[in-house]
Formats: C-alpha cells, structure tokens, sequence
C-alpha cells in the first residue's frame, strides 16, 4: 500500500513539472509561489486548527526544526524549483529530483555519521558524472539561462533532501500531516519578506483563470496531497527508499514534456538520464 501511494506523489510531482513549466511562462515564479504557498497554508491552517492539541506535545528542541523545514520548504526549495522551470526544460528539472537519494546518503555520511561503502560513493560518482553531462548538453556557459536553471535546480534537489531528513523525525513524532502543515505555514510567513524585497510588477488581474487552475495543481494537489504523501511514506519505511522513488520521475516527466510541450529528447539527455537512474540505483544497493 505505501509503495502505491508512493507512486501517486511521483505521478503529481512529475505532473508538477508540466504544470509550473506553463505556469512560469506567464506568471513570475515569485508572484506563483506567494499564491501557491498562500493556497496550501490556509487550507493546512483549518487542519492544525483541528489538530491544535498536538502543539501543546510539540517539545522545545523540535520548535526550531519546524522553523528549519518550513524555511526549506517554501522561501528555499519552492523558489529556487519555481525559477529553475522559469529557465531550463522540465525534463532537467527532473532529473536534477532523480539526485535526491545520492543527496541523503551525502548528508547522512556526512552530518550524521552514517557508514558509506565502495558501492555506494561509485553510485554517487556516476551520478555526478551524469549531471555534469546534462548540464553540458546545450553547452555549459554560466551566462546561458538554461544552465543557470540547472544549477538551481539542483540546489532545490538539495535543499528536498534536507527537508526530508530533517522532516522525517518530526513525521514520526508528530504525524505527516501536522508536520507538512507546519512546514507550510511557518514557510509562508518566511516566505514574505523574500516577497516583498524581491519586487514584480505584476497585477492580479493579468492572472488568467487557467493560470488560477494551475496555481491550485501545485498548491493544493502537489504541497497538499503531494508532500503529505512523502512525509507519511518517510513514517513509515526508512528516508533512503522513500527517495529513490524520485528516479520514477525523470522518466514520467520526459514522457508527459515530450507530448504537451514538444520537449526535444537528444542522445547526450538520454545518456545523462541513463547515468543519473543508474548511479542513484546503485547508490541504493550499495
């Protein structure tokens, strides 16, 4: 049952990647996440509202990892997901995710303590080997905007893992739900002065209704149902297998962007998925 759901969350997040492509090309990322994040968090309000005696169980240390994981969540990975789209092709993006797993057994070797094998760094080499390969693949110039949104993109994959593993504790504690509501008001509100202080001239009324549609996808389907889903999956099994379901999106993504936004799939892309799934698979057998 857990695996099907886990399914599910990779069904809308690599539906996430067409929806916030489309998205970005008429609404600034900034104004979309504000929307999106404001969209999620009054729903999750009248949850924790329901939930209210769980705070009074919430210990003081866990106070400040609400606080980390809201910051994560909304004003760092959402942001920098949304821009990256802005830049470079959705299949990028995805692939950029497929890196999760790697990422949470470099955090957990090298902030925890965790023991690491041969196979395992070799996973994580070929992995590396197939990122730099995507990020050559229209030519690696630091000027080009479609490298700029690779590299944001994979500071977002980075930032997803440390949500994960510090969101994890707190799942287990205190349940996925509460947490992801946590997680999503606390971001909003950090989330306000990067609003404010990162300026667009844009008006509510050049916000179309299928705009309004798109915006509820990735607020209420893909960080309502999408990220409860992952941190309900991460109480119940260990985070290094509920990440490598990530590798199912890439391959989601590249199939749904090459039919609705006649994405161009290259040898060199292919090449570079291939090494990226294959390296975080062998990461994971390691």
């Amino acid at each position: 049952m857990i695996y099907l759901l886990l399914l599910l969350q990779q069904l809308i997040a690599s539906g996430t990647h067409i929806v916030a492509k489309t998205l970005t090309t008429e609404v600034p990322p900034p104004v979309a996440l504000f929307y999106r994040a404001l969209i999620v968090s009054t729903l999750y309000s009248f949850v924790l509202l329901y939930k209210k005696d769980t705070f009074s169980k919430v210990e003081k240390k866990d106070w400040l990892r609400f606080v980390i994981i809201g910051m994560l969540n909304i004003p760092i990975n959402q942001f920098l997901f949304l821009s990256s789209l802005e830049l470079t092709e959705a299949p990028n993006v995805a692939f950029a995710y497929s890196l999760v797993p790697a990422f949470v057994l470099i955090i957990s070797v090298s902030f925890f303590k965790e023991r690491t094998t041969k196979l395992k760094l070799l996973g994580i080499a070929i992995a590396v080997i197939g990122t730099v390969l995507l990020l050559l693949n229209k030519g690696f110039d630091i000027n080009n905007l479609s490298t700029k949104g690779d590299i944001l993109a994979l500071v977002a994959s980075l930032s997803w893992a440390f949500y994960t593993i510090l969101g994890k504790q707190l799942a287990e504690k205190y349940g996925a739900i509460f947490t992801t509501g946590m997680a999503m008001v606390i971001g909003l509100i950090l989330y306000l002065p990067v609003f404010h202080f990162h300026p667009v001239q844009y008006s509510l009324s050049d916000i179309s209704l299928k705009n309004w549609g798109q915006i509820f996808y990735i607020g209420a389907i893909t960080s309502g149902v999408g990220y409860t889903l992952w941190y309900y999956a991460l109480q119940k099994i260990e985070a290094s297998k509920v990440s490598v379901f990530n590798n199912i999106q890439p391959v989601l993504t590249t199939i749904l962007a090459f039919f609705i936004l006649d994405n161009v799939i290259n040898a060199n892309f292919v090449i570079a998925g291939v090494l990226i799934i294959a390296g975080v698979i062998i990461t994971q057998r390691g």
